[in-house]
């Protein structure tokens, strides 16, 4: 059960700051992509996000995309965008993509974070290499009826994650 739950739970990134995480150590924040960092289709980061990613980095913290989106251009084209290293097709929740997130930037299982909308995704795969995981809420779910049912399946673990811990 613990593998499903994610340690800090926030509405959305913005409610997660560079100095938040950087008072605990943690150096790296991995993100997922679509619905996290922003909706689904969306080709490229707006100013709010950038700004986001500048307070990340002023405190420290590396954003690191980290996307399971099977379209190579996607993720390029939208980190590129942010300014920011990725993977795509990372294969979560398995942790090769995780470990070498890390080892680009030099960073620890202790000095990393992944903030993500999906339990089954970015928690479990968090969960398994060892790093912190912060679930947010999606941004938008509508167009997909798949993903109503993914987040129905899920619900009992949203209510079992961390509320709100302080960073």
């Amino acid at each position: 059960m613990a593998w499903f739950r994610a340690r800090y739970t926030y509405h959305d990134i913005y409610q997660i700051t560079g100095e938040a995480l950087a008072r605990r150590g943690f150096k790296l924040l991995l993100a997922d992509l679509d619905n996290t960092l922003a909706p689904y289709g969306v080709p490229l980061p707006d100013e709010r996000l950038k700004g986001w990613r500048d307070d990340l980095a002023a405190h420290g913290v590396t954003l690191f995309i980290l996307s399971n989106n099977r379209h190579e251009s996607r993720p390029h084209l939208f980190a590129e965008g942010l300014d920011a290293p990725y993977i795509g097709h990372a294969g979560k929740p398995k942790t090769p993509a995780f470990f070498k997130a890390m080892e680009r930037v030099g960073a620890t299982r202790e000095q990393t974070a992944i903030v993500g909308d999906q339990i089954f995704t970015d928690i479990l795969g968090g969960n398994r290499a060892g790093v912190s995981a912060i679930l947010v809420e999606p941004i938008r779910l509508a167009g997909n009826p798949g993903r109503y049912l993914r987040y129905a399946a899920e619900w009992p673990f949203r209510l079992l994650s961390g509320k709100g811990e302080p960073l």
